[in-house]
């Protein structure tokens, strides 16, 4: 009997939601395709002129992909971003995630091609289609950012290693190269500059934190006030100051606008947590005690594999080196199972040793104090 695939209901219910408005979008696209127009759907994607009328496609229009690519990227992401974020956060905080993370970038892009149709008078910026998962995907991209600062991710057989908070950025710079091509209009660069804003702002200021139950923090507590998570912290070393000013200057309005509240002692103190320990930065976010869980987890593993090929090698030259018995004695089986030698290696044995032997195409690693390799 194959395993049940589990997946959390806020997730399940996206990718649903996903495959059915994707295929509702191609079926009517089919029927009325021709040679010369271009066929929108203002009941189910966001076009500014024309789904006025349709409130509802402020939302559902991130749920629907154009196309079979990007309908596949779209269905990886949800599935295993969604189900780990679901996970650590509650269906409740991820859905309440999924609704800022969509919601606010196709409102703000919305008012950006009016605005712009406002300036040039050029219609095209009205009926222009915002749709698409790519605000989601930064956010999701962002969320991972503040999970999992300090994790490394060494792309093709590590000739690239980059630390989890420079894929936002890299994701913007490739949305950038893909509007430049038919493949995307710059509405898709729209979203996904809005979502990484938005997706930041939400997750820095407004997100409630459960506490964790190895930090001492104030069950109330909003926001993440960790300097891991700063804003510029998203970029690289040389203009990280420059970001940071500007930030600062930006925050700073926000809190005259009382838009935003500034972080007390107490958040501070609480985001900082226990840094006592292995130089390890105890983040007071949902997840900072599974990070950490799994930081352990895989330093046991590698002890284990450490142990378990000393132990092979041990018996492998004690039993090269051990004289032949006697001819005249047959030999006694032996009631006490196989030796080492003849052991089948187990399940996590035989990952490590795939992990720290194989070439892999992409890995992850932990390294909290590291700097990145290749221009990170």
């Amino acid at each position: 009997m194959p395993p049940r695939i589990n997946i959390p209901p806020v997730t399940r219910i996206s990718l649903i939601v996903l495959l059915l408005q994707s295929a509702l979008s191609a079926a009517i696209r089919y029927r009325q395709w021709t040679a010369n127009s271009e066929i929108v759907i203002p009941y189910l994607n966001l076009v500014p002129q024309l789904s006025v009328v349709y409130p509802w496609t402020f939302l559902s229009t991130t749920l629907v992909e154009s196309n079979v690519f990007t309908l596949s990227i779209a269905c990886f992401t949800l599935y295993h971003g969604g189900r780990y974020l679901e996970r650590a956060w509650s269906g409740r905080e991820f859905a309440k995630f999924l609704l800022v993370g969509s919601l606010v970038p196709n409102v703000l892009t919305f008012g950006t091609t009016i605005f712009f149709f406002a300036l040039t008078r050029n219609e095209g910026w009205t009926l222009m289609t915002i749709a698409g998962t790519i605000p989601l995907q930064i956010s999701f991209l962002v969320a991972f950012s503040q999970l999992v600062p300090a994790h490394t991710v060494t792309l093709f057989r590590g000739i690239l290693s980059l630390r989890v908070p420079r894929f936002p950025l890299l994701y913007i710079g490739l949305v950038t190269l893909l509007t430049l091509t038919p493949m995307l209009t710059v509405a898709s660069w729209f979203l996904a500059v809005y979502g990484f804003i938005v997706s930041w702002t939400y997750l820095r200021f407004y997100k409630p934190v459960f506490p964790d139950l190895d930090a001492s923090q104030p069950s109330h507590l909003r926001g993440d006030a960790s300097e891991t998570f700063a804003f510029a912290e998203f970029f690289p070393g040389p203009i990280r100051p420059f970001v940071a000013g500007i930030s600062d200057q930006v925050f700073n309005v926000l809190v005259a606008m009382r838009l935003c509240s500034p972080f007390s002692a107490a958040d501070i103190s609480a985001a900082r947590g226990d840094h006592h320990h292995h130089n390890f930065s105890q983040r007071g976010v949902p997840g900072s005690a599974r990070a950490e869980a799994e930081r352990r987890r895989a330093l046991a593993l590698k002890a284990l594999d450490q142990r378990l090929h000393a132990a092979t090698a041990h018996a492998a030259a004690r039993a090269q080196n051990a004289p032949p018995p006697p001819a005249v004695v047959p030999p006694i089986p032996s009631a006490t199972g196989p030796t080492v030698q003849s052991q089948p290696q187990s399940s996590a044995q035989k990952t490590m040793t795939v992990q720290s032997g194989g070439e892999m195409l992409g890995e992850t690693s932990y390294n909290p104090d590291g700097e990145d390799r290749h221009g990170a």
